[in-house]
């Protein structure tokens, strides 16, 4: 998300520098300083943008040489690390989010994390991977790094100008008043439109959700490839016709963040229906076939991912909120408000039925 929507200037990045070393336990450099830098392998998803100063410092500190490699969108670079399992193009993945992580699973791509007392694998995580996990909240040699949530955003000025009040629940949503209004990623190539999907099945019942949506499409509901095309051509606030987004709770504040002038509030607004939010986990992972010294690397560089300096800039960067306790929040995330509930769905059914809803869904609303 975002790029997650603009990108974070390299002078606030550098001041987050000075305590990159503080934040990172001493036994994660414990290889650090050998002559030669170890390389290793990230794959990543096309969202990831960390400060390059930081990363810099990681490499030089840490004694690794980094090679990032973005493999489009979260699912699309599932794919490529499952079909070149054979011959692995990485050594760790960042961004496996908690809607793809039975997929990684029953692929065997995923390494265990080596025991590691005080790791970020090992401290607790303020979001888990899965219901299956323990305080920690790592699945499978995931361990989780950041969190956001997927919801709807409102465009405040055109429903002002309107005088429509917001609709207080999906129901609502899907009565005449608001025909025409929502535009939604299709849940089979974007991970936020697979997030929605969950979320209106978690919280209304498997045949409830699909009667809705089957409600939605004759209520005009346009469905698009991805987030950035809803966001940025089809949504109200940036000059499209859709005043109702599938989008993220922090989008908000990202808004004021950029904004060329100086506001006070956000131009958009959260509404948190229910049935209508869900949390999305992103994880960082060893990757099978990785050598002992890229596996060893990798560790660092996922305690990394879990340091102060990166929990906060990936605030700004990925406009998601950070996984470790603890970590200051950025002022700017005032506007990006999280909801008192969200849905979930089990890592047992998610396995056993993601698929099948998405199947459903596409024959509901699209064919």
């Amino acid at each position: 998300m975002w790029q997650r929507f603009q990108r974070f200037g390299v002078s606030a990045a550098a001041a987050l520098l000075s305590a990159c070393l503080a934040a990172v336990p001493s036994w994660a450099w414990a290889q650090a300083g050998s002559a030669a830098a170890t390389p290793l392998r990230v794959m990543t998803h096309s969202s990831f943008d960390l400060p390059k100063p930081l990363l810099a410092r990681f490499e030089q500190e840490a004694g690794v040489k980094l090679q990032l490699i973005q493999g489009g969108d979260a699912g699309e670079m599932l794919n490529k690390l499952i079909l070149s399992q054979a011959a692995p193009v990485a050594d760790v993945v960042y961004g496996i989010d908690n809607t793809l992580l039975p997929r990684a699973l029953a692929s065997g791509i995923l390494a265990p994390f080596p025991h590691v007392v005080g790791s970020a694998a090992q401290r607790p995580a303020l979001a888990r991977m899965a219901d299956t996990a323990g305080p920690d909240g790592v699945v499978g040699g995931l361990v989780p790094i950041n969190y956001g949530y997927v919801n709807l955003n409102i465009d405040k000025a055109w429903f002002a100008q309107k005088g429509l009040t917001l609709p207080k629940s999906l129901q609502e949503l899907s009565s005449p008043a608001y025909q025409g209004l929502l535009v939604v990623p299709n849940p089979a190539t974007s991970s936020p439109g697979q997030a929605f999907m969950l979320a209106t099945v978690a919280g209304m019942g498997e045949q409830a959700a699909f009667d809705w949506w089957a409600r939605m499409r004759a209520n005009g509901v346009k469905v698009v490839k991805g987030w950035s095309e809803a966001y940025y051509t089809e949504f109200s606030r940036n000059g499209g016709s859709r005043p109702i987004v599938v989008s993220y709770a922090t989008s908000p504040a990202a808004e004021v963040f950029y904004s060329k002038e100086k506001i006070s509030a956000s131009p958009t607004a959260n509404v948190f229906l229910p049935g209508a939010v869900f949390r999305q986990v992103e994880g960082a992972a060893l990757l099978k076939g990785a050598s002992p010294a890229a596996q060893a690397a990798g560790v660092k560089f996922i305690e990394f991912l879990r340091s102060t300096p990166v929990q906060q800039a990936l605030q700004t960067r990925l406009w998601m909120y950070p996984a470790e306790p603890g970590t200051p929040h950025h002022a700017v995330l005032q506007h990006a408000q999280e909801p008192k509930h969200f849905e979930a769905v089990p890592l047992r059914v998610l396995t056993d039925q993601a698929g099948s809803w998405q199947r459903r869904w596409t024959q509901v609303v699209i064919k």
